[in-house]
């Protein structure tokens, strides 16, 4: 490699290395709120074989004080329904939803979210997901960020969970936003996050809902981008999630979407492989340790940043290797996700 790389390398890091320092200084955080007594919220939680999760999150949305939690077990293979009954133990603000058949030209998700929010009776409308753990004030503390506002996404904590690949990948990817590129260019592209979205019910059906992007793998993007009033927000201090259990599991998950994620051109996701090989591996491999410092440096105060513990910024070498099966994968057909076609 040539010194014209590595000064390219240095440059790449550097504007990394800036984005990073403003986002610690201006990006938006959450902070935990008492929820206004008599709240007319609904938190809606698709699940499709989420057995495991909902016995570990479940309670913790329950306690929140909420007029509802929806739950629609979207044609689950395991005990998800049994379980969310069980977890739920009689709460007076607690339905079980059976979901309906996925009709055509309709994602999964897109259709388990549409149909909670037809049941919906609440004033605001709070999609999650059913593997992210809600901390104690962290409805009120939302509902204060949605006032006056259409639309916000918060950005939970991530926990690395399973094996050593997951936790070199999880938060690789994840966090990985947060140093990319400033808030404000965030939010100007519609930067969402599924895991918590919350609307207000007049404007999610005036945007058309998840009906309007009814054929999206990434469906938090597109209702963003259809949203004048939206914001973006840290919410490390309000919810945390484990998204995978395995490597093989996280291949598969980030797999299903990284397509979408660069642009549906396989050409942009190539150059996302190399520029992530070229930043945070070649450094190491080819005697640049100041340059492989500088990039393990950054990782570890974005995961410190977000609310993570720091020691899986140590595999940053590693992430962009452990990261070709996904890319691999985004590009094959036939991708399945819960033993679903996609």
């Amino acid at each position: 490699m040539t010194g014209d790389f590595f000064f390219g390398v240095f440059l790449f890091l550097l504007l990394r290395w800036l984005t990073l320092l403003y986002n610690l200084l201006r990006f938006p955080k959450l902070p935990p709120g008492p929820t206004p007594p008599g709240a007319k919220v609904s938190i809606l939680l698709p699940a499709r074989n989420e057995a495991e999760n909902l016995r570990r999150t479940l309670p913790s949305l329950l306690r929140q004080g909420a007029l509802e939690v929806l739950v629609l077990d979207d044609g689950s293979e395991d005990e998800t329904a049994q379980v969310a009954e069980a977890m739920a133990k009689g709460h007076p603000g607690f339905r079980l939803l059976r979901g309906q058949p996925l009709p055509p030209g309709w994602k999964g998700k897109n259709w388990a979210c549409w149909q909670l929010a037809q049941e919906a009776r609440g004033e605001v409308l709070i999609f999650t997901d059913a593997d992210v753990y809600w901390e104690e004030g962290a409805l009120g503390g939302l509902l204060a960020a949605l006032e006056g506002r259409e639309l916000v996404s918060a950005l939970p904590r991530q926990e690395p969970g399973g094996d050593l690949g997951t936790a070199g990948v999880v938060p690789f990817v994840m966090g990985g936003v947060f140093s990319f590129l400033p808030h404000p260019a965030l939010e100007a592209l519609r930067v969402a996050n599924g895991q918590v979205l919350a609307f207000s019910r007049e404007a999610y059906f005036r945007l058309g809902g998840h009906r309007a992007v009814r054929g999206e793998v990434l469906e938090d993007v597109a209702l963003a981008q259809r949203a004048p009033s939206y914001h973006l927000a840290l919410g490390t201090r309000l919810f945390r999630v484990r998204m995978y259990a395995s490597y093989l599991e996280a291949v598969a998950g980030f797999g299903k979407n990284f397509l979408e994620i660069h642009l549906k051109n396989p050409a942009v996701l190539l150059g996302s492989a190399f520029y992530h090989l070229a930043l945070y591996t070649l450094p190491w491999a080819l005697g640049r340790p100041e340059l492989g410092l500088l990039g393990l440096g950054e990782r570890l105060l974005v995961l410190l940043a977000l609310g993570g513990p720091g020691w899986p910024a140590l595999l940053t070498p590693l992430a962009p290797l452990l990261l070709l099966p996904v890319y691999l994968r985004a590009l094959l057909p036939g991708k399945r996700w819960k033993g679903r076609a996609l």
